[in-house]
């Protein structure tokens, strides 16, 4: 299903929680104090799945084929400004999970507003998720990553808040 909502780009995005053998995430840092999970904007006609897989190699350097992600198990959505020209997109965004070894990311596949935007990237454990006071995006990632190390997939997508500050009164739920 494809939200419309009018004088907002449109963006559906493909999204991933990386995780490797020690249930430590990979997120990446921005420029505005934000961590967040590899993945990025969904081309015309690409398939959720190729999306996701292809952002991961672009922004890590690491392949896997589609069929190894498995399903979607959370959605977010809302409204950004995008930094590269100004204008505001209604982002639908799908995460998968992926279990991984940990790896040397190789940026070399990022375009030039990534470059300007990411600042590093870091293993995250779960108990530094539950603990920091950093701000982490999607919003409720610890609850999720917890059920999913646990070996529990949901049945259907959680969907998680959207992370503006006039919701963060949501961030636990």
């Amino acid at each position: 299903m494809v939200l419309v909502v009018p004088g907002f780009i449109q963006r559906p995005s493909a999204r991933l929680l990386v995780a490797d053998d020690h249930d430590r995430v990979l997120l990446f840092s921005s420029v505005d104090a934000t961590w967040f999970t590899p993945g990025g904007g969904i081309d015309d006609g690409e398939p959720l799945a190729m999306a996701a897989v292809r952002e991961l190699r672009e922004e890590t350097g690491y392949r896997v084929d589609p069929e190894e992600l498995g399903p979607v198990v959370a959605t977010t959505s809302g409204h950004w400004r995008a930094g590269w020209d100004g204008q505001i997109r209604f982002s639908v965004e799908s995460y998968f999970f992926l279990r991984v070894q940990e790896f040397a990311l190789d940026s070399t596949g990022l375009d030039r507003y990534e470059l300007d935007f990411i600042t590093g990237h870091r293993w995250w454990s779960l108990a530094e998720l539950q603990t920091t006071e950093e701000n982490v995006v999607p919003w409720g990632l610890a609850v999720l990553l917890e059920r999913l190390y646990a070996g529990e997939t949901p049945a259907e997508p959680v969907r998680l808040p959207w992370h503006h500050p006039e919701f963060a009164h949501l961030a636990d739920a």
